[in-house]
């Protein structure tokens, strides 16, 4: 994506929804851990393109699960953010980690998609359907859809803690 925030959408949307099962706060930030590789070659000046190996799925599993296990001692700090926003919060080390995976999976998914240097599958080859979504799907449909999933994670949100509250704290915990 041209700015991480744009991932924000997608995840803020997905960890609200599937928030029983995905430790939110470690999902959405994944997005932010993995673009430190783009800052790092940027930075640095290392002459490789920006989205080298942090922006593939095997990599990119490692890096999630190193987020997920570096976030579990900040848990408690976690649960006093979610409180503020009146998001129920329970997580174990196994939620922080699978949440760390699925975060940049869904992060390299999206720039998979819009950057061209983005080989995913690495060290594989592209898989013909993967060039095929690539090449038919324009960088600003992807900025509209990420747009459109941030409003939609917004009524999520507003719907959660108003209408919905008391069913999703309990079905939360």
């Amino acid at each position: 994506m041209p700015f991480t925030p744009y991932h924000f959408g997608p995840s803020g949307f997905l960890g609200l929804v599937f928030g029983k099962w995905i430790d939110l706060p470690v999902f959405v930030l994944a997005n932010v851990i993995v673009d430190i590789e783009v800052l790092m070659v940027g930075f640095l000046g290392l002459g490789w393109p920006a989205h080298r190996y942090c922006h593939t799925l095997l990599i990119g599993a490692v890096v999630g699960a190193l987020w997920g296990i570096a976030a579990y001692p900040l848990r408690h700090f976690f649960k006093r953010i979610m409180r503020v926003f009146y998001i129920p919060y329970r997580t174990s080390l196994r939620k922080m980690i699978v949440s760390g995976i699925l975060g940049v999976w869904l992060h390299v998914l999206i720039d998979g998609i819009y950057h061209f240097d983005v080989k995913i599958f690495w060290p594989g080859k592209k898989m013909w359907l993967w060039k095929m979504i690539q090449g038919n799907i324009t960088k600003q449909q992807i900025e509209t859809v990420c747009m459109l999933f941030f409003i939609a994670a917004f009524v999520v949100y507003i719907l959660a803690v108003t209408v919905f509250r008391r069913n999703w704290v309990k079905d939360n915990e």
